[in-house]
């Protein structure tokens, strides 16, 4: 491992040691938070940026032909089924089994983002918790620096605790309220897509 590298890691075990033992489940939790986050942005891409009512007529005419995302997935499955000659409720009902798929892909991965969210700062408190009562133990034994770091490495242990928590938990809040709102907007226009696709084919 080169120097730079070498001195980067050592640090960074030095960081998650001085914070004691819910300092690795809190890095554990960061991956898996980012990789949800990551998962979530990549399956809310929409494709097209033009409006529902636009994007049905374009596939309808045969000027668009492939998909670039998951609405305008959403928009050729439900051709497919009204072109078929399914009209009316079964016709609604076919291209709600349909958007299942794209439904449940906006959902994926939404409460492990929540929850993570909402339990990292509990972790963090954990380890705060922890911090101080080691402080007050080296107080009671009156050791200011004992083997394990005394009062100086409870107070540390508390700080780093409540530092990681907080780092795992405001990113993850911000980012994904952001996604939230992203993916009901794309839910409510699946529902755009089902009302406007079979309203044209009853109309005809």
């Amino acid at each position: 491992m080169q120097p730079g590298l070498q001195n980067l890691f050592d640090q960074f075990l030095i960081y998650m040691q001085s914070g004691g033992f819910v300092m690795w489940p809190l890095f554990v939790l960061v991956i898996v938070l980012w990789y949800a986050l990551g998962y979530r942005f990549h399956a809310i891409k929409r494709g097209s940026q033009k409006s529902v009512r636009v994007l049905i007529r374009k596939f309808d005419s045969g000027k668009r032909e492939v998909p670039r995302g998951l609405i305008d997935g959403a928009v050729v499955d439900a051709l497919k089924i009204v072109n078929a000659g399914y009209r009316g409720t079964v016709g609604r009902e076919l291209i709600e089994d349909a958007f299942y798929e794209y439904r449940q892909e906006l959902k994926k991965y939404r409460k492990t983002v929540n929850t993570i969210v909402m339990v990292s700062p509990l972790i963090g408190l954990l380890g705060t918790v922890a911090g101080m009562i080691e402080t007050f133990d080296s107080l009671g034994s009156m050791t200011l620096y004992s083997q394990g770091g005394g009062i100086a490495a409870g107070i540390s242990q508390a700080l780093f605790t409540t530092q990681l928590g907080l780092v795992v938990a405001v990113p993850g809040l911000v980012v994904g309220r952001l996604i939230d709102r992203h993916s009901k907007i794309m839910e409510l226009e699946l529902e755009q897509i089902k009302d406007i696709v079979c309203s044209e084919e009853e109309g005809k």
